[in-house]
């Protein structure tokens, strides 16, 4: 399970590429929160990727979040920032961040994401307790390269993992956990907002060897 201390608001700021399902998944987690009779406010910190406001506003409507408020919708530390800000004035329960989609090799765009991750330090001790990164199920052996650039730049604490309705199986994954110690959180298994499962060891590897 998700790691959320006491001192609210708990944040969890979302990492990965484009296209691995992160906006998504934050839906998706924001709604099983929000089930459990928590709230919930979204910081909309994908300031590259047009419409991703508007898609992160669609996922808050559909899961009964809000959106933070923000002065200024281009700077990511700046929503962060607001966000903070917001939450502790409307006693949030949870914050979520997401972040631009952005490739593990791109170091100005790391560099950016260590910013991001500096205004929750310094505004919140002792926060993030979670960064998780989402990556897709389908992708293979890159999916390594992506956790290693990650958990060495954001200090990534578990893994969400999408796509897992599809024929692939995400074997890749056992190479992630072995090498970076980073553990699977949370699986994604379809497009309904009620698909995100929390991950079973035993399970997953019963689907990979069924025999």
């Amino acid at each position: 399970p998700l790691l959320l201390d006491d001192a609210t608001p708990a944040v969890l700021i979302m990492v990965g590429v484009n296209g691995g399902g992160k906006t998504t998944s934050i839906g998706k987690i924001a709604s099983t929160f929000t089930s459990q009779g928590k709230t919930v406010m979204l910081a909309a910190g994908d300031t590259f990727r047009a419409a991703a406001n508007e898609q992160l506003e669609e996922w808050a409507n559909r899961a009964g979040a809000v959106m933070a408020p923000t002065s200024n919708a281009k700077s990511p530390a700046a929503v962060m920032f607001d966000a903070i800000d917001a939450a502790l004035e409307q006693d949030m329960d949870v914050l979520i961040a997401d972040t631009s989609g952005r490739l593990h090799t791109n170091l100005n765009l790391m560099k950016e994401l260590e910013k991001v991750r500096g205004v929750f330090e310094k505004k919140l001790p002792g926060k993030p307790k979670e960064v998780l990164l989402v990556v897709d199920s389908t992708q293979g052996q890159n999916v390594v390269n992506q956790a290693r650039g990650f958990a060495k730049t954001a200090g990534v604490t578990g893994i969400v993992l999408t796509k897992l309705d599809g024929t692939s199986k995400g074997g890749v994954v056992v190479s992630i956990v072995d090498e970076l110690q980073i553990p699977i959180k949370l699986v994604g298994v379809g497009e309904k907002i009620q698909d995100l499962l929390v991950f079973d060891a035993r399970e997953y590897v019963d689907a990979l060897f069924p025999n």
